[in-house]
């Protein structure tokens, strides 16, 4: 009997650890009535899970003052004896014009602010701890220029008048203009959309230059892609926007026939400006050997006899040149067919910008580009860089190719493209009537002409 006493009380002692580890690990054994209170341990641990705390946001209009925090080791403090000492905080000044010279920043945070002007410049960059401030360095090519006099032409009436129905200019035609006459000129809306797009085009046309006159010849390779037509609209367009003086030469060595695309009110030639150079003294005695439009374009035509044209070389061009650099500030030069003949060299070297006319066609586009080939192989590639083509759409064979094609070509070589759409008076190969053109044959014409004056350099020094 005590043997199986002892081994009922052996097994009693060993399954009570089994329950108490259990209940240790969190597990309560299901228990009901008297059982329940007991089964409970003395203390239990609870875990919630919740959501990470939000990272700090910055403000933005703080970011320009905020100052970093900086941690500081306290074993690093050397004590001493305390002292004053004073500094003298100099701010640098905002750079950015004129306006910088008189304007004083009342800020506190001046010293701060005008950090952007410097070479270091404080910057919000967010982080996994949040966002902080640093400083960072600025490229030289990203610095505020320095401030330089502003010229005289600055004060313009648009920069200074503060337009109100008072002082607001008339609108120009259309139902602005209409509105503006049937109130009496108390509804003043100004001009339309369409009008300021034609005065913007207008004031990039009218460009001023310093320092002598501008050529720009026009040239080609291949005869009959209308180069003479695209030197005749370039030279209507330039006239009719600016107010200074605009010639065309036809410095074909062949028979030109730039002079029949106005109205020839001289049958003088280049051949009789060098003839008579010595006796012409002033523009009165020169423009007796042009022929002027309705635009204000003069024109100098080649010789009529193909025996003397011949004769007519680069010599001759520099005399010529040489007298209309005297009278005007735009010089137009049709070269002509080819890019080979004597008169090229100096019409090249004379040159501040080149137009190069391409037909709508493949052989045609193709010798338009090996023209551009020839001019980078003889030095002349910042000529091509900055060269406009004149894509003709009149000529034969455009309606077959991809323009988009040509127009993508030439885009990677040169600065600019413009399309010179169909119009029946230029088909006609006769006068050209600037006011007659089809109006997107003048849009055309004008945007060649912008374009062809951004290129040239404003000042040459001479």
């Amino acid at each position: 009997m005590s043997d199986d006493n002892g081994d009922d009380e052996s097994t009693t002692r060993r399954a009570a650890p089994s329950r108490t580890s259990s209940t240790d690990r969190g597990r309560l054994e299901p228990s009901t009535g008297a059982h329940a209170a007991g089964a409970l341990p003395d203390s239990l641990n609870i875990r919630v899970d919740l959501p990470p705390a939000p990272r700090p946001e910055m403000p933005e209009d703080e970011v320009a003052v905020a100052i970093d925090d900086v941690a500081v080791n306290p074993g690093s403090v050397v004590g001493g004896d305390s002292s004053t000492t004073s500094v003298e905080v100099i701010t640098p000044g905002l750079s950015g014009g004129y306006r910088s010279s008189y304007r004083r920043d009342a800020s506190p945070y001046g010293a701060l602010l005008a950090a952007d002007a410097s070479k270091l410049r404080r910057e919000r960059v967010s982080t996994n701890t949040g966002s902080h401030v640093a400083v960072v360095d600025v490229p030289d090519d990203q610095l505020a220029p320095a401030e330089v006099p502003e010229p005289s032409e600055s004060l313009t009436a648009d920069r200074l008048i503060d337009l109100n129905r008072t002082t607001r200019p008339a609108p120009h035609g259309g139902f602005n203009r209409f509105l503006y006459e049937a109130s009496l000129h108390l509804v003043n809306l100004g001009d339309s959309a369409k009008v300021q797009a034609h005065k913007a085009l207008s004031a990039r046309i009218q460009k001023r230059f310093e320092g002598g006159a501008r050529f720009v010849p026009v040239l080609t390779r291949k005869g009959g892609v209308g180069k003479t037509t695209i030197t005749t609209l370039l030279g209507m367009a330039l006239a009719d926007a600016r107010d200074d003086r605009v010639i065309a030469i036809d410095a074909n060595p062949d028979r030109g026939t730039l002079a029949e695309r106005v109205d020839r009110q001289t049958r003088e030639t280049v051949r009789d400006v060098v003839t008579k150079a010595p006796s012409i003294g002033g523009y009165t005695d020169f423009s007796g050997f042009v022929s002027r439009d309705e635009t204000r374009l003069d024109i100098l035509a080649s010789d009529t006899d193909p025996t003397l044209s011949e004769a007519f070389d680069d010599d001759d061009y520099n005399v010529v040149a040489g007298l209309a650099a005297r009278y005007y500030s735009l010089v137009l030069t049709d070269c002509g067919t080819g890019i080979v003949h004597s008169v090229m060299r100096a019409t090249l070297q004379r040159a501040d910008a080149i137009v190069v006319v391409s037909g709508g066609s493949v052989d045609e586009a193709r010798l338009a580009s090996e023209t551009l080939t020839w001019l980078e192989a003889n030095g002349y590639g910042e000529l091509v860089r900055n060269a406009v083509v004149a894509i003709n759409l009149a000529t034969q064979g455009t309606h077959l190719v991809k323009v988009d094609e040509i127009e993508a070509h030439f885009a990677s070589r040169v600065r600019d493209i413009v399309r010179i759409p169909y119009d029946p008076q230029l088909a006609a190969g006769s006068v050209v009537h600037w006011d007659e053109l089809r109006p997107v044959t003048r849009l055309a014409s004008r945007e060649l002409a912008a374009l062809v004056v951004e290129g040239l350099p404003v000042d040459r020094g001479h």
